[in-house]
């Protein structure tokens, strides 16, 4: 005799057994296809339940429909760290004991590795612990451009390139979703600056806007399949972005196809008409997010909750634009919290430490690695990778150096099970080498760590002078055979955080005097930056060897002790140009372009993209200046050469081939670059463009073909008098190489 099953199912009892699924309901029987499902579930919904599922009911956290089985969404920041679970109507913790997590490394770093295969890995790690915490709906990753080099939250995003950025995102994308939990691509669109950000509104002409600011944003949504997107807090073009007429209904929904939800950002949504006929599909945040005042009932209160039912009720409005946003959200619990084989998911588990160690130091990147005559040598070497047989002492300086930095920086914030610091990574890396590791703090920052009743734990108060800490430090290196200063920013307000940008674009509580005192007592100096965005180094020319690291999260300490040590090569590679000084940025001196001008009639900031197209490294190009690093740069502990470049037709496209090799002694990873420069083009277009890169993996005196190709949208730019990408007839330059400023080879192709 049969026994029936009974499987608990995203709130549904789904009954197991001989011809089970035939006898349920169209809506809940995962064999039906997922249209005819949706549509038997709205046309059981009553009015009420319809305008339920398109609100909050908590802060983070939507009802569903009880009545009919159809589970709650619960969504969770963040893009990288499951965030630990608040209060049911506060932004404070709730105080559970087992919601701490892996903290991986944010999104600058991840961009930095320019490895889609590890970004994609990335991706299934962080949906398997939002998978096992249960969530529907990972707010996550961010793809705006990094427009402004003072902008907080650009640590949160991938860079500056729309190519590179779309690339990864994509991948990330699939990750997560593979884990049946959708990913929420945030900011849509233009949201690149913190300040003023719920008043900025962007003025970006059409080309600018279809070739910088919405390419990873449409590659997120044709290629990633992504099941939900966030409006940003910005306006663009006068109107609200999370009930944009133009964004939303034209582009995302009407050009793009996208059938996923659009989420608003939170307390993002402005007006109950525009969010009824501009595409806002779900609202969060409203009334109860510290902006305005709180009111009774607030989830009652929304623009999309009564407000919007009222409408509906006395004739105001149809049920059409509803019945479209209902079907969105059940598109999106079906695909996820109500799919059978949704995966169970893991947490903190050794795979996901391992990944966060991987990614972490793959994005590290050598700045700068120049030869250093040590004592009692005869010939100068470079400083990295560590010379542990002929090093005896090594001083570590700098706050960040024993500064956790997985809390803070807005609701990225993370409760994460463990973090290795960086003086801690080394000295568990060097224990037993005979090498010993020193500390001086030298500097004096942020000396606590807390957000919304998280806290390091950490109490970093020093009440010494900076003449003080700079005399110790000093004195300390002068006994070193080795320095190693750990700065530059933190998650503090105006610096890497959310709500505020940075102030300064140089290196805030007075490093670079540290810096500049060190390598005067010590030359064998190496300086590690970690910031999620480009610092100035003004004394880049006296330090022989720098590194770039990044937020890198639990295993921070241990990816940097990795690459200091040689046990990774290191071949991270800059998503964002480095530039000398802010003058070198294409907004300095133009208020217009940031922070923007205030309008006189409403409490509005007017911000210009009048550089157009010209961002990093296209700026940089146009105006023929020397960055301090270009976009693309990293160097290696081992040497490549690139050779036999060619481009051959296929199919009436381009395809450039080259051989790689590794000429140097020890294992390691390039990166190709292939930039395209539209010769003939009849409008304005870049010296160069990124639309082909490759990572490769190469042993010593290993070679290997890369293959590159390019279609038709990498030779295109976006015509506005017809509205289509466009690729003309002419003459196209092909430039492959290891960064932007260096071009191995030039390649003459004609379409």
């Amino acid at each position: 005799m049969k026994q029936a099953i009974t499987l608990a199912i995203g709130g549904l009892l789904v009954a197991g057994g001989l011809n089970a699924q035939s006898k349920l309901p169209v809506y809940q029987n995962p064999a039906q296809p997922l249209e005819e499902r949706v549509e038997d579930a709205l046309s059981r919904m009553t009015l009420h339940e319809k305008i339920g599922v398109i609100h909050a009911q908590s802060k983070f956290s939507s009802p569903g429909v009880a009545r009919l089985g159809i589970p709650e969404v619960w969504c969770t920041d963040g893009p990288h760290g499951i965030r630990p679970d608040v209060l049911w109507d506060e932004w404070e913790q709730a105080g559970c004991t087992n919601d701490s997590c892996t903290a991986f490394p944010a999104l600058s770093a991840l961009a930095s590795t320019w490895n889609i295969e590890l970004a994609h890995q990335y991706g299934v790690s962080i949906g398997e612990e939002a998978r096992y915490r249960n969530k529907s709906v990972l707010l996550g990753p961010g793809c705006n451009i990094l427009r402004n080099p003072l902008n907080g939250r650009s640590f949160e995003y991938l860079g500056e390139d729309p190519y590179l950025s779309g690339q990864m995102v994509t991948q990330y994308i699939l990750g997560v979703q593979e884990q049946g939990v959708a990913a929420c691509v945030k900011h849509y669109a233009l949201n690149n600056n913190e300040v003023n950000r719920y008043t900025s509104n962007a003025i970006c002409d059409e080309r600018t806007l279809r070739e910088i600011y919405l390419p990873a944003f449409e590659a997120a949504v044709k290629e990633g399949k992504a099941m939900s997107i966030m409006g940003g807090y910005n306006l663009f073009r006068g109107q609200h972005a999370c009930h944009n007429d133009y964004l939303m209904n034209k582009i995302l929904k009407g050009e793009w196809g996208f059938d996923g939800t659009v989420i608003s950002d939170w307390g993002g949504t402005q007006s109950t008409v525009e969010a009824i006929h501009n595409s806002l599909d779900m609202e969060f945040g409203t009334w109860t997010d510290g902006l305005t005042m709180n009111k009774t009932n607030a989830y009652d209160n929304y623009f999309m909750a009564k407000p919007y039912e009222e409408l509906i009720l006395a004739g105001k409005e149809s049920t059409e634009q509803l019945d479209d946003k209902v079907r969105r959200v059940l598109r999106m619990i079906f695909r996820t919290s109500m799919n059978p084989n949704r995966p169970w998911g893991s947490m903190g588990s050794e795979a996901h430490i391992a990944l966060a160690r991987q990614v972490g130091a793959e994005s590290i990147v050598l700045l700068q690695n120049k030869a250093v005559r040590g004592k009692g040598q005869k010939k100068a070497a470079p400083l990295l990778p560590l010379n542990l047989a002929s090093t005896k002492r090594i001083l570590v300086v700098g706050e960040n150096a024993i500064k956790m930095m997985t809390v803070g920086g807005g609701s990225s914030s993370l409760k994460a099970r463990h973090e290795v610091l960086p003086l801690d990574g080394l000295k568990t890396r060097l224990a037993g080498t005979g090498v010993e590791v020193a500390y001086a703090r030298g500097y004096v920052g942020d000396v606590g760590g807390e957000y919304n009743g998280v806290s390091t734990g950490q109490s970093l108060k020093d009440d010494r002078s900076p003449a003080e800490l700079i005399a110790e430090a000093v004195r300390e290196a002068k006994l070193a055979d080795l320095v190693i200063f750990i700065g530059g920013l933190n998650k503090a307000d105006h610096q890497d955080a959310e709500g505020t940008d940075r102030q300064q674009y140089g290196l805030p509580y007075g490093q670079d005097d540290v810096i500049e005192a060190l390598v005067a007592a010590n030359p064998r100096l190496v300086v590690v930056n970690i910031s999620g965005n480009p610092v100035q180094m003004p004394w880049l020319k006296k330090v022989p060897c720098v590194l770039q690291d990044w937020y890198l999260g639990s295993e921070a300490g241990n990816s940097l002790a990795d690459v200091l040590t040689g046990d990774v090569n290191p071949s991270g590679r800059l998503a964002m140009t480095y530039y000398a000084d802010l003058t070198q940025s294409p907004l300095y001196g133009d208020e217009s372009r940031y922070p923007g001008l205030k309008r006189s009639d409403k409490n509005e900031w007017d911000i210009t993209y009048s550089e157009g197209l010209y961002v990093g490294y296209r700026h940089i190009d146009r105006q023929k200046l020397t960055p301090a690093f270009p976009f693309g740069h990293g160097l290696s502990y081992t040497t490549f050469k690139l050779a036999d470049a060619k481009v051959v037709t296929e199919n009436g496209l381009p395809v450039v081939t080259c051989t790689l090799t590794n000429t140097g002694k020890i294992a390691g990873a390039q990166v190709v670059q292939l930039y395209v420069n539209d010769v003939e083009a009849s409008v304005d277009r870049p010296v160069k463009e990124l639309k082909a890169f490759a990572k490769v993996m190469l042993q010593p005196g290993e070679s290997r073909e890369v293959k590159l190709s390019l279609n038709e949208r990498a030779l295109s730019f976006f015509d506005v008098e017809s509205m289509q990408w466009k690729a003309e007839p002419g003459k196209f330059l092909f430039h492959v190489g290891f960064s932007s400023a260096d071009i191995k080879a030039t390649l003459p192709w004609t379409l």
